[in-house]
């Protein structure tokens, strides 16, 4: 690896923040001295993550754990699978295969195992896991940064929860929560991703990203402190308030661990309709502009395409986090790919990208995406988060429209800076 790559994510780590208080509504509110303190403890905090669930010698064998437990979540839902769709989801074809390339589909393979783990979250909230989790990760909050009950549950819960999930873990709070606070709480939701498509990811980046459940789980949780801190920078009034503990809750809970799986396995049907649609219009619409951009006639010796328009424009964040330029345009379409669609559609990209064409991002470069693409951040969630949070909060609808897209940049720097901050470590990627 190149020992200035290191060095050079320091870019971003100092230019984002910097962003952060830029946009702030208030640039007043809080002194020199109170801003240095909470970029370094927030910068801390993101250290000791990465420190904790990337350096120390037990690293390995979590990360191996994790995948683990991916893999087996992946068999478990490929037998349900096959039994419907066979060979389709992966069972031995009655004939024989002559191109096994494109034997993986990802209707048939990927979409059963969001409806599996859309069960297994609403399973361990029944089990009371999942609040013990939450709880223990809000305590840490509170004592860091000192957020009020409200904010802290509701940052943890994103990193587990959805959009509009986590946000109803304080649902009787949103109403009476300081400004600075509920802004803070829609950066957590756009800066993280839910538990849900957590292990689907993983498993989607198993092919290109050595230890990627490990790294996807240590990207959501790195994001929490880079969202807080963030937000205060953007909106540092009403940061604070509530009760100091509070407990995590969600609309109709289950009755027993059979109503959980029925819950869970209805609200992934949902989900699954969501992101198959989403996906079929986005693909369609990209390849829409490329169709038009391509009458243009080739630019540079090569056609005209969105995603060479988002390389050049996201090419200078990528090299700010940390990737050598040769590849920042190829980065920065990812990245762009991640903003303007969202995610899921970003890490598809990238896995294929690393199967037809290996050497056009290095492993370093492969693993600081998977950080920086790791957030709901996009204009899709925007509009989720919006409906969402003014179903709960009417009364604040107004406001919460007018922070949203704020929260949404905010959220996307959050997921950079998370980046940067691996970036520049030397440490080897656990496999």
């Amino acid at each position: 690896m190149d020992a200035t790559l290191p060095a050079q994510s320091l870019i971003a780590i100092v230019a984002i923040p910097f962003i952060a208080f830029a946009i702030s509504e208030d640039r007043r509110a809080m002194s020199a001295s109170q801003i240095l303190w909470l970029i370094a403890g927030g910068l801390a905090l993101q250290y000791a993550l990465v420190i904790m669930l990337l350096a120390m010698p037990w690293t390995r064998g979590l990360f191996d754990a994790l995948g683990g437990a991916v893999l087996a979540l992946q068999n478990a839902t490929d037998a349900g699978s096959q039994l419907l769709f066979g060979y389709l989801a992966g069972a031995d074809a009655p004939f024989e295969v002559t191109k096994p390339q494109f034997a993986y589909i990802v209707a048939f393979r990927v979409f059963p195992m969001i409806l599996v783990l859309s069960a297994l979250v609403r399973l361990l909230y029944h089990w009371g896991i999942l609040q013990r989790v939450v709880q223990a990760f809000a305590w840490a909050l509170q004592r860091t940064f000192g957020t009020g009950g409200p904010l802290s549950t509701g940052a943890a819960a994103s990193v587990f929860l959805g959009l509009v999930e986590a946000p109803l873990v304080i649902r009787p709070y949103l109403s009476d929560m300081g400004r600075g606070a509920l802004f803070a709480t829609m950066v957590c939701t756009m800066a993280t991703v839910s538990g849900t498509v957590m292990a689907l990811y993983a498993g989607i980046l198993s092919a290109v990203v050595p230890g990627s459940a490990g790294h996807i789980v240590a990207a959501s949780l790195i994001n929490v402190p880079a969202a807080l801190m963030l937000a205060r920078l953007a909106i540092p009034t009403d940061f604070t308030g509530g009760p100091s503990g509070l407990d995590v809750h969600i609309e109709d809970p289950p009755r027993s661990s059979v109503d959980a799986v029925v819950q869970g396995t209805m609200d992934g049907i949902g989900l699954v309709a969501g992101v198959a649609a989403m996906l079929i219009v986005m693909i369609s619409l990209v390849a829409l502009v490329n169709g038009m951009l391509g009458a243009i006639g080739p630019v540079g010796d090569a056609p005209l395409t969105l995603q060479r328009m988002l390389g050049v424009v996201c090419a200078p964040i990528a090299f700010a986090i940390g990737i050598p330029w040769s590849e920042a345009a190829t980065a920065g379409s990812l990245i762009g790919q991640k903003v303007i669609l969202n995610e899921f559609f970003a890490y598809l990209q990238l896995v294929e990208l690393g199967k037809s064409d290996p050497g056009a991002l290095s492993e370093r470069s492969r693993l600081l995406l998977t950080y920086a693409l790791c957030g709901f951040a996009n204009l899709g969630s925007l509009g989720i988060l919006i409906g969402g949070l003014s179903a709960m909060a009417q009364e604040r609808r107004p406001e919460i429209v007018a922070l949203a897209p704020r929260a949404m940049l905010v959220g996307f720097l959050a997921t950079m800076l998370s980046a940067a901050v691996v970036g520049t470590t030397t440490w080897s990627v656990p496999s």
